[in-house]
C-alpha cells in the first residue's frame, strides 16, 4: 500500500491498495466535515491518482469506516463565507473539487457509510457510481443556512434524480434514509452493513477486472450525452472510442472470448 499525505490532519489522504486509489476524507473530530483546506486538496489528490498507471479505479470514502462526509465545516463559515467576496473563493474550491472527480479519466466510485450531507452529496454526485451502506443518511441543508450550492454541483444531482426531486431535497432540507436515496437514484447500490467491506471489494473488483479503455470511452460518451454542445467532449469521446479498436486489449478480449477464458487487460 502506498500513501501520499496531502494535508496535515484534518486531511484528505491518498492510499493505493492493489489497483484501487483511495481518496480518504479524514476529519474524525468533526464527523468528516470538509474544511476549506480539504476542499483545496481534493483536485490535487484526484490528479495524482488519475495519473498513476497502477490505479484502475478511484474510490472516495471516509477514512477507517467513518462517515463519508457530514458536509462543509460550518465552524469556518464566519471566515471563509463571511460575505459575497470571500464566498466566491470558497465556492470556486468546491467547484474545483467536484470538477476533478467529474473529469477524471478513470472510473470513480463513492463508497458511502453513515452521514453523507451537503457537500458530501456533491462529492458523491460528481463520481461515476455511488455504493452505500444501508445505515447511510443523506441531506442537503443549504436552505437552513441560506447559502447556495455551485451550479455544476446542482446539475450533477439533477442528472442523477431529476429536477423535481432535486428541488425537494434543497427546498425542504429533509433527511433521506438509504432506501429512499436508492429509490430516487441518488445511490446506485444499496449494501447491507453486515459484510459491507467484502461487498464493496467485490463490487470494485467487478470494475477493475475489465477493460480500462472501454470504461474510459464510455465515461467520455456519457459526459458528452450530458453536455452535448461541448465540442471538446465530442472530440475526446471519438478519440477514446477509436483507441479501443487499435489496442492490444481489443486483441486480448477477442482471443479470450475464442479461448473461453478470462481476459487480462494491460492498457491504461
Amino acid at each position: 500500500m502506498a500513501e501520499i499525505d496531502c494535508l496535515s490532519t484534518p486531511s484528505i489522504r491518498v492510499e493505493i491498495r492493489d489497483s484501487v486509489g483511495w481518496l480518504l476524507i479524514d476529519n474524525p473530530a468533526r464527523h468528516n466535515a470538509l474544511t476549506f483546506a480539504m476542499w483545496q486538496a481534493i483536485p490535487q489528490a484526484v490528479a495524482a491518482l488519475d495519473a498513476d498507471d497502477s490505479v484502475r479505479l478511484i474510490a472516495v470514502s471516509g477514512a477507517a469506516g467513518a462517515s463519508f462526509a457530514s458536509g462543509a465545516d460550518i465552524s469556518e463559515f464566519d471566515i471563509v463565507r463571511s460575505d459575497e467576496a470571500v464566498s466566491i473563493a470558497y465556492e470556486a474550491a468546491n467547484a474545483d473539487a467536484f470538477s476533478a472527480l467529474r473529469k477524471a479519466a478513470k472510473p470513480t466510485v463513492a463508497v458511502i457509510r453513515r452521514f453523507c450531507m451537503g457537500g458530501g452529496i456533491g462529492l458523491a454526485a460528481a463520481c461515476d457510481l455511488r455504493f452505500a451502506s444501508d445505515d447511510s443518511v443523506f441531506s442537503i441543508p443549504a436552505a437552513r443556512l441560506a447559502l447556495a450550492y455551485p451550479v455544476d454541483a446542482v446539475a450533477d444531482i439533477v442528472h442523477l434524480i431529476g429536477p423535481s426531486p432535486t428541488r425537494d431535497l434543497f427546498y425542504t432540507a429533509r433527511r433521506l434514509d438509504a432506501a429512499e436515496a436508492h429509490r430516487l437514484g441518488l445511490i446506485d447500490r444499496l449494501i447491507p452493513l453486515e459484510g459491507f467491506e467484502a461487498s464493496i471489494a467485490a463490487s470494485i473488483a467487478e470494475i477493475t477486472a475489465l477493460a480500462p479503455l472501454t470504461q474510459r470511452a464510455v465515461k467520455s460518451a456519457v459526459r458528452l450525452a450530458l453536455e452535448p454542445d461541448a465540442r471538446n467532449l465530442r472530440e475526446q469521446a471519438l478519440r477514446d472510442a477509436a483507441r479501443c479498436f487499435s489496442s492490444d486489449d481489443y486483441k486480448e478480449g477477442r482471443a479470450a472470448f475464442r479461448e473461453k477464458r478470462q481476459p487480462t487487460f494491460t492498457s491504461r
